[in-house]
């Protein structure tokens, strides 16, 4: 395919080389030089202020990817085929495809200023996906199988790239153990928490776990083994290492012997990334600290993250990131509603809009998390099963990827979360039978 374009920008460039992997096998040419693209026999797109020949796939291009700096969009929805579609455009294709997508993953709107959540993120509240109602789906991928029908019509020789279904089954562990290996000064404290509740059931489980007479309610990693080998997973296991306890920040110490045993039984196995704590992101020398320390207890170089209560803030998080190592995170989705963040069932490179460059960072986005549909939806199990399937069969029906979040104490014993380990049982072992 020939691309011809009177501008070039490092914009154009990244969502060229962004559709490209998506839809074709071989990289788009491009080319500035008009009556070389005029004579070109083969597939050409035009993306310019006019067209060039009746044998060419036209769009009239929105001024966006040209642009530099951060400014104000003027954003009019409207619909093409049901689908939700922005920067209107003439031509062959109803909107700048390639814009509209640039806004919705180099997350544009979260440069601007914005009055934060109760944990300092931007909220999904202000985003154009979730006024525009489109949250819950993978709408850049949607885009992109009609953007490849329009130009089958106008082409009939291309031949698209054939993509797989996939599915990225991912854990955090901030809080490896209920009550194993805290010490006695945070044990004695959860003693006294029960009393004054009147929780008797669980100082009595605390009681029986601390003295070896039954599993810490939270274990459920033999489990999980057993489920990855019988459906042939392989799973991605982040783990906080925050060596201060407070806040959020409430893991078992990494100077426990038995967190060091846990982290490196599963480096062994899976790929285990670092789960950067919420005081690593007042201070980017804490999280060095974290990362140095996962590479010390694993032998390996860390090079996968995902941020702890998906704390982020753009560019800063994601520079921090990057100087550190971290090659590929998981970050990308909301810690209050599951939802396609950035529009797209697809990993990508981070563009930084403040430095105008395409990174090295590649992203993987996530659209399920367990904590949004327990704490924040209030979900049952049922419910939540239903939720997360609905998400499986919309990405699977462009082939695109499926990256979800899990916490071990959701699998373990805990009355509180009874029911959700029979949920995800039923989902990754079905799974198998569905993608046959």
């Amino acid at each position: 395919m020939l691309f011809y374009s009177e501008l070039v920008s490092p914009r154009l460039n990244y969502m060229l080389d962004m559709v490209s992997s998506e839809i074709f096998n071989e990289p788009v040419i491009q080319v500035s030089d008009k009556d070389a693209f005029i004579s070109y026999a083969g597939p050409k797109l035009n993306y310019s202020s006019e067209r060039l020949s009746e044998k060419e796939f036209y769009i009239l291009p929105h001024s966006l990817l040209f642009e530099t700096g951060i400014c104000e969009q003027q954003i009019n929805r409207f619909d093409v085929s049901g689908k939700a579609a922005f920067f209107q455009s003439t031509g062959d294709f109803p909107f700048d495809l390639f814009a509209a997508a640039f806004y919705l993953v180099s997350r544009y709107e979260e440069y601007f200023s914005f009055e934060p959540d109760k944990y300092g993120r931007f909220p999904h509240e202000r985003s154009l996906a979730y006024k525009e109602d489109f949250l819950d789906f993978p709408l850049i991928n949607y885009w992109l199988e009609d953007f490849k029908s329009a130009l089958r019509t106008k082409f009939p020789e291309l031949i698209f790239r054939m993509k797989d279904f996939k599915f990225i089954p991912s854990y955090d562990i901030d809080m490896a153990y209920s009550y194993k290996h805290k010490g006695l000064i945070r044990n004695l404290g959860g003693f006294c928490r029960s009393v004054i509740k009147g929780e008797w059931s669980y100082l009595l489980d605390r009681w029986d776990v601390l003295f070896y007479k039954k599993k810490d309610p939270f274990d459920s990693y033999e489990w999980l083994d057993s489920l990855h080998l019988y459906c042939r997973t392989r799973a991605y296991y982040f783990f906080l290492l925050a060596k201060k306890q407070s806040g959020v920040d409430k893991n078992i110490s990494p100077a426990k012997p038995s967190m060091r045993t846990l982290i490196a039984y599963h480096s062994g196995g899976y790929t285990v990334g670092i789960h950067p704590s919420w005081q690593s992101g007042d201070e980017e020398a804490i999280l060095m600290e974290e990362v140095d320390l996962l590479a010390e207890i694993t032998g390996l170089p860390v090079k996968y993250s995902r941020q702890h209560y998906i704390r982020m803030s753009l560019p800063k998080t994601y520079r921090q990131l990057a100087d550190v190592g971290i090659e590929k995170d998981f970050s990308m989705g909301y810690g209050g509603i599951n939802g396609f963040r950035a529009s797209i069932a697809s990993s990508f490179y981070w563009y930084d809009l403040k430095s105008e460059r395409k990174t090295k960072l590649m992203l993987f986005p996530f659209c399920f998390m367990d904590a949004n549909s327990f704490y924040e939806k209030k979900l049952s199990p049922k419910t939540a099963f239903a939720e997360l399937m609905t998400y499986y069969r919309k990405i699977k029906q462009v082939n695109g990827l499926m990256v979800t979040i899990w916490h071990n104490q959701f699998f373990g014993t805990d009355p509180m979360f009874a029911g959700w380990k029979e949920v995800y049982e039923v989902f990754l072992k079905d799974q198998i039978y569905w993608d046959m």
